[in-house]
């Protein structure tokens, strides 16, 4: 990561801090009376193929022990309503401010991914982890919506991961790769303001 990259990150997600924090705070408690606690989602990601770090989220389903995996139709029932209005706005989101505080994320990058992912495709992620991951990215703004429309097919875990591995995993390192290569300022601009650009439109649709 450049300087002028770490600078331009340090600064924004300080400034989006003092003017989402009010906003945050009434979700924290909306969340608290909606669904309960825990309000937060704490797991387990990788910035590069040995050095884990812990996203936060706003939680938005049920707590089960021994989760693992991406989400597919496998756990869309436990997705709470809350989570899934969240979801929609990402919302849930809000908390990867702090990641980026900590130099764990950038504002734009390759999402960051699971350990397991990493360890069974290390080429891969050797390659696309030489990037900070982001909170959006190329492979979001392009492929996020298709992704989820796979995944929403599949009916158990396995196939859920058989999918994943199979098709979303070596697409999205194309797109991430296709970002670092030309990988600049004016670009990271270009691709939040698509990002809020299709928040805003996925919010009319909503």
């Amino acid at each position: 990561m450049t300087w002028s990259k770490r600078i331009y990150d340090l600064f924004f997600a300080s400034l989006l801090v003092v003017i989402l924090g009010p906003i945050l705070i009434g979700l924290l408690i909306w969340l608290w009376v909606r669904q309960g606690r825990p309000l937060f989602y704490v797991a387990e990601r990788m910035k590069g193929p040995d050095r884990p770090f812990a996203l936060w989220k706003l939680r938005t389903m049920t707590v089960v022990e021994g989760d693992r995996g991406v989400t597919g139709q496998d756990k869309a029932a436990r997705i709470t309503p809350a989570g899934a209005w969240l979801r929609r706005k990402r919302l849930d989101e809000f908390p990867q401010l702090w990641n980026i505080l900590r130099g764990d994320l950038s504002f734009v990058g390759p999402r960051p991914p699971l350990r397991e992912y990493v360890e069974r495709f290390p080429e891969i992620y050797g390659e696309v982890l030489k990037s900070r991951p982001g909170v959006t990215g190329l492979a979001t703004i392009l492929y996020h919506k298709h992704e989820t429309a796979l995944l929403d097919r599949c009916t158990t875990p396995e196939e859920t991961d058989r999918v994943y591995c199979r098709t979303c995993v070596p697409r999205k390192a194309r797109l991430d790769l296709i970002y670092q290569r030309h990988q600049n300022m004016c670009y990271d601009f270009e691709i939040v303001f698509q990002t809020i650009g299709n928040l805003f439109r996925r919010g009319g649709r909503g």
